[in-house]
């Protein structure tokens, strides 16, 4: 059985718990070390092990990197409780540093793995704090064997430019096995009920909030928007105070991935894909969890143009493309909207492989054989002739 050391920078992250479920799935061992974020609760994750390497705080980057540099301090005397891993996986810049660190303390040496699910923003400047950033991604990916990403467009737009080691994309898929898929409102029978709008997971655009408050104001109650997630309150003036003053906005609380996903998704008829948080980089070419959220389970996605996630909704044959989100756009694309149109464009979605929005056992397993091609012996120069 492959023993996976996964190095993770929030352990409250609801895909950290979704990617050690995949790993588990694949038949691999799963040790977990990482940083706490204040307030939240330890999560119940079923490892071999559980090591806390400190606490940091959501959107305060320099607090977050002392942490670090406190665990690399101690985390020589600590990694016993860890076991002896065949494979590091290191989730984001920070702890590919202690991959580092921690490579050399086992003779086996055991081979790094860096998963990198967003650019982050300090990555992309133009300045010296940009460049000192990417410098140390190339010293320390040096050292790694495989780049695990999770969209197409950020090799495109950011590793096959600045150097990374070989790459794998792995989708942010529902892990999803013949489970109950989710019904979009418009295919069911029943009285007329205003157009809901969901938009769930990782709520941090405040361009977001403020179109589609605006546009369900302007609609006098035939749109409603149903917020569920994590929103992050640094990304907002006041994020509850605000959709408290909506009359039609609801902000039901955080949702458990993947047993809640047909419930929720079965209120909306459409699932908002856009997010504007880092426009023009990052939030133009990720792949986000909600439109495969959304779409395995019935609702229709809105995407914006020119990002990588209208281009996936593109080649579904799915989805409304927005050329942006003012109100005169939402009023044309949206508003518009009558029961047959809707029911086609949820038909549509509905008709699609589940495949393509989730991953089953089988590719789990995919998964971790993959991580253990890392692990195994290259053939002597005699042994491949």
């Amino acid at each position: 059985m492959l023993r996976v050391l996964y190095l993770v920078p929030n352990l409250a992250d609801a895909a950290v718990a979704r990617r050690i479920e995949m790993m588990r799935t694949g038949s691999a061992q799963v040790a977990v070390a990482g940083f706490r974020r204040a307030d939240t609760a330890v999560p119940d994750f079923d490892v071999s092990a559980y090591l806390e390497l400190g606490e940091t705080f959501d959107a305060r980057f320099v607090q977050s990197i002392m942490a670090v540099i406190r665990a690399h301090g101690t985390l020589t005397r600590r990694a016993g409780a860890l076991g002896v891993p065949d494979v590091i996986v290191a989730r984001n810049l920070e702890m590919l540093s202690l991959a580092s660190r921690l490579q050399s303390l086992w003779p086996s040496r055991p081979p790094i793995v860096y998963e990198c699910l967003d650019i982050h923003r300090l990555l992309l400047r133009g300045d010296v704090v940009g460049r000192a950033m990417r410098s140390a991604e190339r010293h320390w990916a040096r050292k790694a064997s495989l780049l695990i990403t999770s969209s197409p467009a950020f090799l495109t737009n950011y590793f096959d430019i600045h150097g990374a080691p070989p790459a794998l994309v792995v989708e942010n898929k529902v892990l999803f096995e013949h489970g109950q898929r989710g019904i979009n409102p418009a295919l069911t029978p029943g009285p007329a009920v205003p157009l809901r709008i969901g938009w769930f997971g990782a709520l941090r655009c405040r361009k977001s909030l403020t179109a589609l408050a605006d546009f369900s104001n302007a609609m006098g109650g035939r749109v409603q928007v149903i917020l569920r997630g994590r929103p992050a309150l640094s990304e907002f003036d006041d994020f509850h105070g605000f959709v408290a003053a909506q009359p039609h906005l609801t902000f039901a609380g955080p949702y458990r991935n993947p047993g809640d996903l047909a419930a929720i998704y079965s209120r909306v008829h459409l699932a908002w894909s856009i997010d504007c948080f880092e426009e023009g980089q990052n939030s133009r070419w990720l792949l986000p969890n909600r439109i495969y959220e959304g779409s395995l389970h019935g609702a229709v996605p809105i995407t914006l143009e020119g990002t990588e996630t209208a281009a996936f909704a593109k080649r579904q044959g799915i989805g409304i493309a927005l050329p942006d989100i003012t109100q005169p756009s939402l009023m044309a694309r949206i508003a518009t909207l009558g029961p047959q149109k809707l029911a086609d464009l949820a038909s549509a979605v509905a008709s699609r492989n589940p495949s393509n929005f989730a991953y089953g056992a089988t590719d789990c397993h995919a998964f971790v054989s993959r991580l253990q091609r890392l692990c195994d012996p290259k053939p002597s120069l005699t042994e491949a002739a």
